[in-house]
């Protein structure tokens, strides 16, 4: 029956939008004595979402959705002759699922605005962290509890133990020893410790917070003290750190704001809506 109800919303959604129909326009469905034209099937066919949407080229998975949409039809056709449509109850389910339906067709409206440069650059300079990258390498020191495995025959060394190795390591590396020769031998993260230390490219969000605020804070060039995650005690050396401009990052931003636009556009409608809440009913 979930698909049923998937289509009643269609039915209904196409109802509202619902052109008339230029001839020719053979019927291609009657259910009853109600005739269902190939362009009125069809526009039932655009309001369901995309990935339940039949192939053009698929006429069995259209039979399929005519049988579901029949099936509706004829259940349709019975109630009213029992006159359930009259109903109280009904007629608010009726009434609710209409209101839902506009709701979500203006929400939509609102989130497809296109926002102006002016407006995308306004969100680009205010979040402008969020299009940060930094370049960086580090070696991993993991200790007791860590999320990474043990490698064979490594001694599970305490969290106090794996401190004082990170220092013993970093020490070195400040002395003159190739970061990425150190990287190699002493490093428990296999995936980079092999390519000495190298993480490429990353944006905020993509490393554990510890990481991440050690890497997006450290100057560039610069070896970090030891830095805890729950992977274990990181050495980080930043290569490089800038933002991405404006123009690379236009697309994400506009996909970012429109969201924004359509909040922006509800609150404007409740603000012009007079709205009163019984509190004695529903608490404040």
């Amino acid at each position: 029956m979930k698909m049923l109800f998937i289509l009643a919303g269609a039915v209904i959604a196409c109802g509202q939008q619902q052109q008339p129909p230029p001839a020719p326009d053979p019927v291609v469905l009657m259910v009853g004595n109600e005739r269902i034209t190939k362009s009125e099937f069809e526009g039932i066919l655009a309001t369901l979402p995309e990935r339940q949407r039949p192939d053009a080229q698929n006429p069995a998975a259209k039979r399929k959705i005519a049988e579901q949409l029949a099936e509706i039809k004829a259940l349709a056709h019975e109630a009213r002759e029992r006159k359930l449509d009259q109903t109280p109850r009904i007629q608010t389910q009726i009434a609710l699922q209409t209101d839902q339906i506009l709701a979500n067709t203006l929400y939509q409206d609102m989130s497809s605005v296109k926002p102006s440069d002016a407006t995308l650059l306004a969100y680009y300079d205010a979040h402008k962290q969020e299009w940060e990258e930094v370049k960086a390498r580090h070696i991993l020191i993991r200790m007791q509890g860590s999320r990474v495995p043990l490698k064979p025959n490594q001694k599970d060394i305490t969290d106090a133990e794996a401190l004082a190795k990170a220092n013993e390591v970093r020490a070195k590396i400040v002395a003159g020893t190739d970061f990425a020769a150190v990287a190699k031998a002493e490093s428990d993260d296999a995936g980079t410790g092999a390519n000495g230390g190298e993480l490429g490219s990353f944006t905020r969000g993509r490393m554990v917070p510890e990481f991440e605020k050690a890497a997006f804070s450290l100057p560039i060039g610069e070896l970090s003290e030891p830095v805890k995650s729950p992977f274990g005690y990181h050495l980080i050396q930043v290569e490089s750190h800038k933002t991405k401009p404006f123009e690379e990052v236009r697309a994400d931003v506009e996909q970012k704001i429109k969201p924004e636009i359509a909040k922006q556009g509800l609150e404007a409608v409740k603000k012009k809506t007079p709205m009163t809440f019984d509190e004695s009913y529903f608490g404040k």
